[in-house]
């Protein structure tokens, strides 16, 4: 299991009283798919695994599960994550987790961080319209990104010399912890530079590498080619 950060859910439909707390077998099972899961796992699919009952039971069960095991201070929270819920310690005891799997924290270079802020809030986005941004080549990040699944080539812009366009993967997601792109700090929290994304992601760590370039920032509202 995952390290949780601040769970948020979708409000769950509203039920008649007669319907309301859902059963102890639905929880049950929700509770074992999602521990033997691991990774986040798509609403449609556990109403899929679930024929017996109804998508708004299925959404209520996961409100009710994720809104107690915050108030019961439990040392696993269920958390929306890159599209689907996934159980995920508590950051309050990340460092005893850290130290029985012995888990290194995601580690990226300042240039790395920084291009993939760019990438982040203006996907898609192409390799000249970054470099114009940072204001530095960015070949050699863009691969160890590429490699790290961090992020993805979307498809080619439609302009002279067709360059390639990349976004951000579910792996980038889960990596920071976010719902969806839009739980993404916005640009006034993020100023000049990708500070708020090690802040969202707590489990990041900040390197010196050799692709970093002193002094360049990332100013994601700067321009780029249009």
């Amino acid at each position: 299991m995952e390290r949780e950060e601040e769970a948020t859910f979708e409000e769950p439909e509203s039920v008649p009283a007669a319907e309301a707390g859902a059963s102890k077998r639905l929880r049950s099972i929700l509770e074992s798919l999602l521990f033997a899961a691991g990774d986040p796992v798509p609403l449609g699919k556990l109403v899929q695994l679930l024929p017996g009952y109804e998508k708004r039971d299925v959404v209520r069960t996961l409100a009710e599960l994720g809104e107690e095991y915050a108030r019961d201070q439990r040392g696993f929270r269920l958390q929306q994550i890159a599209g689907g819920y996934q159980l995920r310690t508590s950051r309050a005891n990340a460092e005893f987790v850290s130290a029985l799997l012995a888990q290194r924290p995601v580690r990226l270079t300042r240039a790395s961080l920084e291009t993939l802020a760019v990438i982040a809030y203006r996907q898609p986005v192409t390799r000249p319209e970054i470099e114009a941004i940072r204001g530095v080549d960015v070949d050699a990040v863009l691969t160890t990104l590429l490699e790290r699944r961090l992020v993805r080539v979307l498809g080619r812009k439609d302009v002279v010399g067709r360059p390639l366009l990349y976004g951000t993967t579910p792996e980038f997601l889960e990596t920071f912890g976010l719902k969806d792109l839009a739980s993404l700090p916005t640009l006034e929290e993020l100023g000049s530079s990708a500070d708020a994304l090690v802040r969202v992601a707590g489990g990041v760590e900040v390197v010196p590498g050799p692709e970093a370039t002193p002094g360049a920032s990332a100013t994601l509202e700067g321009g780029g080619e249009e």
